[in-house]
């Protein structure tokens, strides 16, 4: 849970375009991480999950910046 709260507290000094290169570098390594698992079972395969879930915390950290919430 820890890791969670330390997260969203980094995201909320990034600015609109550190958010976006953020996201697409995340998109870049699941996409990754997925085809890797398609071949060869990984050896922790709940990365993939953790890692979607960041994704989903980013983009509704740029989505607050874009509103102005």
């Amino acid at each position: 849970m820890s890791k969670k709260v330390d997260f969203v507290k980094s995201l909320n000094g990034l600015s609109e375009a550190d958010l976006t290169a953020k996201i697409k570098e995340d998109e870049m390594r699941i996409k990754k991480l997925t085809f890797t698992h398609s071949l060869s079972p990984l050896e922790n395969p709940q990365s993939i999950r953790s890692l979607r879930r960041d994704i989903a915390r980013l983009k509704t950290q740029l989505r607050k910046i874009q509103i102005g919430a």
